[in-house]
């Protein structure tokens, strides 16, 4: 088992309302994910895994541009997955860096990167374990604007803010929501 919040810690200054944000967030986002993970059947899902990859599922926005959450990076707050990628790829962690890169909305596809000029490399960055659909799913539930910080949104909501990406979207979340509430 690692020690997630010491890594948070290690990239985001004590104090810094990155750091009061981002912790926040992930915490919220780790107890939805363990509430699923638990509910799922034991030999299906790595529960201790959940709990870790949630809590550092965006480890990377400290270095994107993103003021209104103490983030003052030079990269594209959409870039904030793959940058935990590579975080996580240096700490030796390629099992959780993965989830970084995959947990943007439902995913993105190579097609869907090219076709909206996405500043990422073409390649897909869907969710595809069960494990990083959890965090993916979980994490849409929970915004980091510090003015709703751990306010979880009700389903109909985050379907209605996945409709702009295209029903395709929303069919994905509506097929975790039944799954992940039985």
């Amino acid at each position: 088992m690692i020690d997630a919040i010491s890594l948070l810690k290690k990239y985001y200054p004590a104090g810094s309302d990155a750091y009061a944000i981002l912790l926040k967030h992930s915490q919220s986002v780790a107890a939805k994910a363990t509430e699923i993970a638990r509910f799922l059947p034991e030999s299906t899902v790595d529960v201790t895994f959940v709990i870790e990859a949630a809590l550092l599922h965006d480890i990377g926005i400290r270095f994107t541009s993103a003021t209104t959450l103490g983030c003052f990076g030079d990269l594209p707050y959409l870039c904030h997955g793959l940058k935990g990628r590579e975080l996580l790829e240096a700490e030796g962690l390629p099992r959780h860096a993965l989830v970084c890169e995959r947990h943007i909305g439902v995913g993105l596809t190579a097609a869907e990167i090219v076709r909206q000029k996405l500043p990422l490399p073409e390649r897909d960055m869907l969710p595809t374990t069960l494990e990083e659909q959890i965090i993916a799913y979980a994490d849409l539930f929970f915004s980091k604007n510090p003015a709703s910080a751990g306010l979880e949104r009700p389903p109909d909501e985050v379907r209605k803010s996945l409709t702009r990406f295209g029903t395709d979207k929303v069919d994905i979340f509506n097929r975790w929501h039944a799954t992940f509430n039985g």
